[in-house]
């Protein structure tokens, strides 16, 4: 039952592709509202305990507001809130955001970015990473969250070669399950389908020896456990880092604009495709991580993409590092 709720919510999800390209259309620029600046240097660190995290921005994409962005609320009411907060009202900068965890000679870097596949405001992450002294063959982990294109496509470049050769690629085994099944990609519509053929392209052919599936809840590195968090996609996961008495949560997708959907957890962004389960695991988590005094990361946060969450209203608001 909940797979075949997946497949239906995700019918009207928008996952489509452009012809030809790797590259959700959601995650490309519209031009007209001119090009989001992107920060200077890319890439942040902050300790965790004995651990250094470090974020690199992949890139930024503008994106119209428009009425099916929040689901389920009215775009005036989005439009008040953004703008009681001093941002646009008639577009959204989506950020793309990894996370890399510099762990005595480990080198964990959760989620890739869109690689080489995106437009020119994002495929940074190489560039910052080396920014930040670190080369792809230093990367011996990557944690995945989820098989969306922007948080996978980095695992490869248009030649089809990996980009961190020495990495194992530790992946949710629901998430993996899912997007390979071919009964799933055959039902699926047509505007879907370039999801399933984009995960199939970085996975597929994946080395045996390379590719890890683990069940979420379980441990993942040192001192990382992951954390189910289904609803995004089936098998969306967060990781948990711990270290000397300090906690961080990397969230992936658990919130898409903060601005929004930590303020008003109990909105379901156009991305979700069990919005139902991803609002109630929404609120769960960033009540669980405001417990815990927890630093937070988010894939698609405000540079530099960490910080704390509080308890403000009905919601929560993110307050990023200084």
């Amino acid at each position: 039952m909940l797979r075949r709720q997946f497949l239906g919510a995700a019918i009207t999800a928008p996952l489509a592709y452009a012809a030809g390209s790797f590259v959700p259309v959601w995650a490309q620029n519209a031009l007209n509202f001119g090009t989001p600046t992107l920060p200077s240097p890319g890439f942040r660190r902050i300790k965790v305990g004995d651990v250094e995290v470090v974020s690199l921005i992949d890139g930024i994409a503008r994106r119209p507001l428009g009425e099916e962005f929040v689901k389920n609320a009215p775009i005036a009411e989005v439009r008040a809130l953004l703008a009681s907060q001093n941002l646009p009202t008639d577009y959204i900068d989506v950020p793309f955001t990894p996370f890399l965890v510099m762990a005595g000679g480990r080198r964990i870097l959760m989620d890739t970015g869109l690689g080489e596949f995106g437009g020119p405001t994002t495929g940074k992450l190489l560039e910052n990473m080396r920014a930040a002294g670190v080369q792809p063959g230093d990367i011996d982990t990557v944690l995945i969250t989820h098989y969306h294109g922007d948080h996978i496509n980095g695992l490869r470049n248009k030649a089809g070669e990996f980009v961190f050769p020495k990495a194992k690629v530790l992946v949710p085994a629901p998430e993996h399950a899912f997007w390979m099944d071919d009964a799933k990609m055959n039902a699926a519509p047509e505007g879907m389908k370039g999801a399933f053929q984009n995960a199939r392209r970085v996975f597929a052919q994946m080395p045996s020896d390379m590719l890890v599936r683990f069940e979420p809840g379980s441990e993942v590195a040192p001192g990382i456990r992951s954390v189910a968090a289904f609803g995004h996609t089936p098998g969306h996961t967060l990781f948990q880092l711990q270290s000397a008495g300090q906690s961080f949560f990397y969230v992936g997708d658990l919130t898409n604009v903060p601005a929004l959907f930590a303020r008003n957890p109990d909105w379901a962004v156009t991305f979700d495709m069990d919005a139902e389960a991803a609002r109630k695991v929404r609120r769960e988590t960033l009540q669980r991580i405001v417990d815990a005094k927890a630093m937070i990361g988010g894939f698609h946060f405000p540079f530099p993409a960490f910080g704390r969450a509080v308890a403000q209203g009905s919601g929560y608001a993110f307050q990023p590092v200084a």
